[in-house]
């Protein structure tokens, strides 16, 4: 009898694989996660890529003072860790907490006239680590197979961890352009979620657009010509959901 049993497994084995290799070949699309939604509560990870960048206003008597002949701003890549945490209030409308530690870097280029006419020219790096504590609004498409497409839209505000607004600029060379610890904004955007068999992949492409000047003033040559500086980034991201 064990050694009847034992001959009986593969042929199940083999009858439950014929339906599954019939359905393949009728071109029927299994469904991954298909009580994915029906959960109130998703937890996962993200990665994220970002561009950096200021919107600048110079004051009106800029280019006249410390003959000051042109200032620019570069943005710079930087990436972006964090958590995801969201609540499904629908099938279709769900709302995300995704505390990130983002690292951002902006290049300020500055170009002088000297007394003997010539030119001097200046970079000034800005580097800052943002945790940011994003909430978001995600609205959903139905599923099309394993497939959805969503928007977003939200908040966010965000404390710089690396800001230098209480550095002495002592020496001219060694001078930085000082950002205030604190900003906030707003960020829109949006994506697709990808249901694979274990876990649920997103990519997300949003913008996020500073609402205060992060400008710090120290009477400094470089800081005296700028009026307000607000941020401005670009993030793609790649989230992974359970």
């Amino acid at each position: 009898m064990r050694k009847a049993a034992l001959l009986l497994v593969p042929v199940l084995m083999a009858l439950q694989a014929r339906p599954a290799q019939a359905q393949r070949a009728r071109g029927v699309k299994v469904e991954n996660l298909p009580n994915f939604d029906l959960r109130t509560f998703h937890f996962g990870f993200l990665l994220s890529y970002n561009t950096a960048d200021f919107y600048t206003r110079l004051r009106p008597t800029a280019p006249f003072q410390d003959s000051l002949l042109v200032m620019d701003h570069v943005k710079q890549p930087g990436f972006n860790l964090g958590i995801v945490a969201s609540l499904n209030m629908t099938n279709n409308l769900s709302l995300r907490f995704l505390p990130t530690l983002a690292f951002q870097d902006r290049i300020l280029k500055y170009s002088f006239r000297k007394p003997d006419g010539k030119t001097a020219n200046f970079q000034k790096p800005i580097e800052s680590t943002y945790l940011e504590f994003p909430l978001l609004l995600k609205f959903r498409s139905d599923r099309i197979n394993n497939f959805a497409v969503y928007l977003i839209g939200g908040g966010k505000f965000g404390i710089d961890m690396a800001s230098q607004k209480d550095v002495d600029n002592a020496l001219d060379e060694d001078v930085v352009v000082k950002l205030s610890k604190y900003d906030y904004g707003a960020e829109v955007g949006g994506g697709v979620d990808m249901f694979l068999p274990y876990f649920k992949f997103g990519i997300e492409l949003k913008t996020g657009i500073g609402i205060p000047n992060v400008h710090v003033d120290d009477g400094t040559r470089f800081s005296r010509p700028i009026q307000s500086l607000r941020t401005k980034t670009w993030v793609l991201t790649f989230t992974f959901e359970g």
